[in-house]
């Protein structure tokens, strides 16, 4: 088997849904399987599986064994020569894996491969590429001098600004929202550490891989939709634990660092306070809806709504706030990704309607939870 795509999964059903069946999508060509964790959800995960996906193989843990241990669980279990560590939250294009498995991309000292990522908004995450975060780096992160000086190397590591988002490269740190790597790498390594619960187990293998001797790389061409902050709320505690994993990084790889501890520290406090006064419910204010369906429907959304059945039809309306629906039976993931990069705009929203489950799911923020789904009657 070439591939096997590893998914841990807690509390997202509806994005599950629609990550596994662009998963599906993509594999329809290659010989893989697709494998998928669950940390103990609450919600109806796991019966949904087995209802609409009763072939993909599920694994139900009895409690939330954290990022590193479910991953390892899963990769455990995985028969493909490459496998991908993929989030939940995420919406693969047809071409992802069929395009990165390309045999000119992983030469000898290939570790891990990385890909485009987009949040909800069809907006770049910067997060795709990153560097090693050392002391230096992550203040240059905390207090935004990478966005002032993103010209110069000593600003601009974190996000690995020698290169575009629109080229690929060698880089040092890719984010586990989407990383594809030989399993035999991963096991040498043995895989994701565990005493680190989550947020730096990404940092820890990439940089673990750079360690013996191989290379990441980001490849810019495919996207993958990372809705993000579906899994992780922007909040204090957020900060909290993402200070505890930089913490257990710097102690694991480098000395202990005072510096480090009193920027996390002020950086923490400073973060707080900015959130403080910021709105936490998300409104977003929609004039009019545009469908992309080629199926006769009448969806009562409260608003104007305009049906269209080619991409190629739509004109972006001055002023109004739309929202932007489009079938996945009509379209695919690939048209829709493409879609969203070339119109992203503060005015337009998306979401993807299912039919056959009768829902909407889209995400308005990648910093704070901005997904919402709709559960059509």
């Amino acid at each position: 088997m070439q591939l096997s795509v590893i998914i841990l999964n807690y509390n997202v059903r509806y994005f599950l849904e629609q990550c596994v069946s662009s998963v599906q999508k993509a594999l329809e060509t290659i010989d893989g399987e697709v494998i998928v964790i669950d940390n103990n959800s609450s919600d109806d995960s796991c019966e949904m599986m087995k209802t609409r996906f009763p072939n993909v193989k599920l694994i139900e843990n009895n409690q939330n064994l954290g990022f590193p241990k479910g991953n390892n669980i899963g990769v455990a279990e995985a028969k493909g020569e490459y496998i991908c560590i993929l989030n939940p939250d995420t919406v693969v294009s047809e071409d992802t894996f069929t395009k990165i498995l390309k045999t000119e991309n992983w030469q000898k000292n290939t570790g891990i491969i990385g890909c485009k990522l987009i949040d909800g908004t069809g907006n770049f995450l910067p997060e795709s590429k990153r560097g090693v975060p050392t002391p230096w780096v992550a203040f240059t992160k905390i207090f935004g001098l990478y966005k002032f000086f993103s010209k110069i190397s000593w600003f601009n590591q974190y996000y690995a600004q020698h290169i575009t988002e629109n080229e690929s490269g060698k880089v040092d740190i890719l984010v586990g929202a989407f990383m594809m790597m030989k399993k035999s790498l991963y096991l040498e390594l043995g895989g994701f550490d565990e005493e680190c619960f989550m947020y730096s187990d990404d940092i820890d293998l990439s940089y673990m891989v750079l360690q013996k001797g191989f290379q990441n790389y980001y490849h810019h061409e495919t996207t993958v939709i990372h809705y993000k902050g579906e899994s992780t709320v922007r909040d204090g505690t957020y900060m909290k634990r993402f200070s505890e994993a930089m913490q257990f990084f710097y102690k694991k790889h480098f000395k202990k660092s005072f510096f480090f501890d009193v920027m996390m520290q002020f950086g923490s406090l400073f973060f707080a306070l900015l959130k403080k006064h910021q709105q936490k419910e998300i409104i977003v204010k929609i004039d009019s809806y545009v469908v992309f369906t080629k199926k006769k429907m009448n969806l009562q959304l409260g608003k104007p709504v305009s049906y269209l059945t080619s991409l190629e039809l739509f004109k972006v309306m001055k002023g109004k706030n739309v929202e932007i629906i489009f079938d996945v039976d009509d379209f695919s993931y690939q048209e829709i990704i493409n879609f969203m990069q070339l119109n992203k705009s503060k005015n337009i929203t998306y979401k993807n309607f299912f039919p056959s489950s009768n829902f909407m799911i889209g995400s308005y923020s990648s910093n704070d939870r901005g997904g919402s789904y709709i559960a059509l009657k």
